[in-house]
């Protein structure tokens, strides 16, 4: 059962920017300060261009792939259900991890004003947010909406009036603890940018993808971006070190600094609705990573249930709310390495399926967004975030690789037995090897996944195309060669004589010539009878001479129908201008791997429909 598409731009922007503004800047910049002193605003920054790398990958990769689970569906139709199985679990996990550091963390600020135990206040948020999220996406996202700009509006408050109170000698040791100390806490910080992933998880709920991911995931990664570097400046410019070091609140702390206890109180309430905005985000996201898990049979169907009146996977919803309240019982520093160190692999694995999918040269795999500067960014990105992986620490790398592990025994032992699938590296291996090791079956998937992100309705002109006669041709062909085959072929489906057929089409040639271009023709004839319409299509790499202008032309379209249906005649021919405008168009022709992909080339052409 397909999930509606409830989000528009506000909610998938505060979606991504609510799941970004919580722990990463109400709890980690004191904790990360001890490490990096003032120079934290640069691993932040840092931290933040990695992820834009990823970020960039991720938005062309969703656009083409609109799908619950984001970064998991795309990273198995590229890399395998091996591959998938790991990265989606890992990122599943990672999601849950970060939400149960945001709980922790809006529990330890509700403790201020309840004196109860933060963890059963976490395991009553826990509850309350799983609750939410299993009545329906639109009032999760409503939510999300009204937290988020009440939380940029403080923030923004912050900035201004504690701008002036910044102390330029508190960044006179700017790096205490040397680079080295810079570049790791920015791989410590990361997690604090993994809104962007959440955003991908829900891209099947969105509302026109192709234009609204990418333009609310570069928005929300700019906008926080600069709002964090500035109120972590603010904050260390106002906040002497020693106080700073290893707080675990410290805008609240500063607030207190340069605005008295009222500001410590409205920081505190600024911190608990993005808290609440992450909570909300994360149970959200989190929940379609084991929905696509489960419709691709790497894990238990169970989990894919679609409730029939909230159209949200409940099943999943619960799960996951479950293990966020267990992990509400772990150790603090070790809940941030680990679901960082998780998030830079997902990051990793982002800019790596770009590569494999552009360089796979899969035909049907079209984004709407062009990740730009290719491939350097995404190989820039790739090298940067493995060099943060590796300055986490020897520990935070053990149990990431005993979570990899754990997710390779999932799919050997359950998913491998029950999921079989196509992916892009075997495209890509194939084009290297020149064997043919893809079953097709990813063209036909991403063929139906554009037909539904570009909500296309199938018209005659498309029934006609999906059972069209295609002739695949070697050799360079005369015209006349030509033209027998197609009325040889064309003979039975019109029930006309082939003879026919062929001096119709060599009478209308001598009366004009068919060819739009150097690389196109458009043979068309009128036969006797009524109701019969016939398109052909034809394809030949190395030319067939229609003449001196056109010696080697390599797409023909052959339409053959009877006087009364000139009108939708008039339309195909219509149909048909319009696909071959297309700049790409002679290129992806040419390298169709087969008649099936010559007959897609059509179908996903872009060109205004009949009704």
């Amino acid at each position: 059962m397909p999930l509606k598409r409830h989000l528009g731009l506000l909610h998938v922007f505060c979606l991504s920017s609510g799941a970004m503004i919580s722990s990463g800047l109400f709890i980690l910049p004191g904790l990360a300060h001890a490490q990096a002193g003032p120079a934290v605003i640069l691993s932040y920054l840092i931290a933040a261009l990695l992820a834009m790398t990823g970020m960039l990958s991720i938005a062309e990769l969703t656009t083409a792939m609109p799908k619950a689970g984001g970064d998991y569906f795309f990273t198995t139709r590229t890399m395998g259900p091996a591959v998938g199985t790991i990265s989606g679990l890992l990122t599943w996990l990672s999601i849950s991890l970060k939400t149960a550091f945001a709980l922790v963390g809006m529990s330890a600020f509700t403790a201020l004003f309840l004196d109860i135990d933060i963890r059963f206040i976490g395991v009553t948020l826990c509850a309350l947010f799983t609750i939410l999220n299993s009545r329906g996406v639109k009032k999760a996202g409503h939510l999300q909406v009204a937290l988020v700009v009440g939380l940029l509006a403080l923030m923004v408050v912050y900035i201004i009036i504690g701008m002036p109170s910044v102390n330029i000698q508190h960044f006179k040791t700017f790096t205490p603890n040397g680079y080295g100390a810079v570049f790791a806490t920015a791989g410590f910080v990361f997690v604090s940018f993994g809104g962007l992933l959440k955003t991908a998880s829900v891209a099947e709920e969105v509302q026109n993808p192709g234009k609204t991911i990418p333009l609310a995931l570069i928005f929300s990664l700019l906008i926080v971006g600069i709002l964090y570097i500035l109120m972590i400046f603010v904050t260390s410019g106002t906040v002497p070190a020693e106080t700073l070091n290893g707080s675990l609140m410290p805008i609240t702390d500063g607030a207190r600094t340069f605005l008295g206890q009222g500001g410590g109180i409205a920081m505190s309430v600024a911190a608990i609705l993005a808290f609440v905005s992450t909570a909300n985000a994360g149970i959200m996201a989190a929940s379609r990573y084991l929905l696509a898990m489960s419709r691709d049979q790497l894990i238990s169907r169970h989990l894919s249930y679609i409730h029939p009146k909230y159209n949200v996977p409940t099943t999943a919803i619960f799960v996951t709310g479950a293990v966020i309240a267990a992990s509400l019982f772990l150790e603090l520093t070790l809940l941030v390495k680990v679901a960082s160190t998780v998030l830079i692999v997902a990051y990793i694995l982002a800019n790596l399926s770009l590569i494999i999918l552009h360089e796979s040269k899969v035909q049907n795999y079209r984004p709407i967004f062009k990740s730009p500067l290719y491939p350097w960014l995404p190989i820039l990105g790739i090298i940067g975030c493995t060099l943060l992986i590796f300055e986490m620490g020897a520990s935070v790398l053990w149990m990431t690789a005993l979570l990899i592990t754990i997710g390779a025994f999932t799919y050997w032992f359950y998913g491998r037995i029950k999921a079989e699938r196509d992916y892009a590296l075997r495209h890509l291996v194939a084009r290297i090897t020149a064997r043919d090791l893809s079953s097709g079956t990813l063209e036909s998937e991403l063929k139906t996944i554009i037909c539904e992100r570009d909500e296309i309705v199938t018209d005659r002109f498309d029934k006609l195309i999906e059972t069209s006669p295609i002739l695949d041709l070697s050799g360079h062909q005369t015209l006349a060669a030509f033209f027998k085959q197609i009325s040889e072929t064309l003979a039975e489906p019109l029930n006309t004589d082939s003879g026919i057929i062929n001096e119709g089409l060599i009478t209308r040639e001598m009366e004009s010539n068919t060819a739009i271009s150097s690389d196109i023709a458009i043979p068309h004839l009128i036969i006797d009878g009524e109701n019969r319409f016939e398109i052909l299509l034809a394809r030949c790499r190395d030319g067939i001479n229609f003449s001196d202008d056109a010696p080697n032309v390599k797409a023909v379209f052959v339409l053959a129908g009877t006087r009364d249906d000139r009108n939708f005649h008039l339309r195909s021919l219509s149909s048909i201008a319009q696909i071959a405008q297309d700049p790409q168009f002679i290129q992806r022709w040419t390298d169709a791997r087969n008649k099936t992909a010559l007959r897609d080339l059509i179908l996903l052409g872009r060109r205004q429909r009949q009704n």
